[in-house]
């Protein structure tokens, strides 16, 4: 429904044409390699694929499409990884189109629009974890077992058990299928 109402809203703009709109992740990534749209607004959160994720197959692909990203909340690790990609805009949904009608103007003439909300929430949360942390944990998030950890990283299965129970007490959760959730959504691994 936001979809539809946002592109009727913006198709109002004298110099904005929309000329699709996709449900999903990959219809989006199929719809910008198909047509090579100029702007590209995405939402970050989406079924099959992320915002983020169509963002960085589709600069793979050679895409020449500007990506803006449209988030409703201002998730630590979101920003840096969309800045990472290389989107040209970062923008919450809250703002109204005029708005974003003209960050899409912006962006058109290269420049970078990012919501100060979001560049600010960037900043608060650094990892806490350290590389070798990330590692094991990265390993765990595969469901990699402590002996399996300890073999690919050449620890001891007591180190890694050591490792694991850092990471939890440093991410302030009950087990690693927690901390490896905490990590995600963070951005941390």
């Amino acid at each position: 429904m936001l979809r539809g109402a946002l592109g009727s809203l913006l198709d109002f703009e004298e110099d904005i044409e929309i000329v699709g709109e996709a449900s999903n992740g990959k219809e989006a990534l199929k719809l910008i390699l198909s047509l090579q749209p100029d702007v590209c607004l995405m939402d970050i959160e989406m079924p099959y694929m992320s915002g983020l994720e169509v963002a960085e197959e589709a600069k793979k692909h050679f895409s020449t499409s500007k990506i803006i990203i449209l988030t409703t909340f201002a998730r630590p690790g979101y920003f840096e990884q969309a800045v990472k990609i290389g989107v040209h805009g970062y923008m919450l949904k809250d703002g109204s189109v005029d708005e974003l009608a003209e960050s899409i103007r912006s962006v058109m003439k290269g420049k970078r629009e990012f919501a100060p909300e979001l560049i600010f929430g960037s900043m608060k949360e650094d990892n806490p974890l350290t590389e070798r942390e990330q590692d094991v944990l990265r390993l765990a998030s595969e469901g990699k077992t402590s002996k399996e950890i300890s073999s690919q990283l050449f620890l001891s299965p007591g180190t890694v058990r050591n490792y694991i129970s850092e990471i939890i007490n440093k991410l302030g959760v009950k087990n690693r299928t927690e901390a490896v959730t905490v990590a995600k959504e963070k951005r941390w691994i």
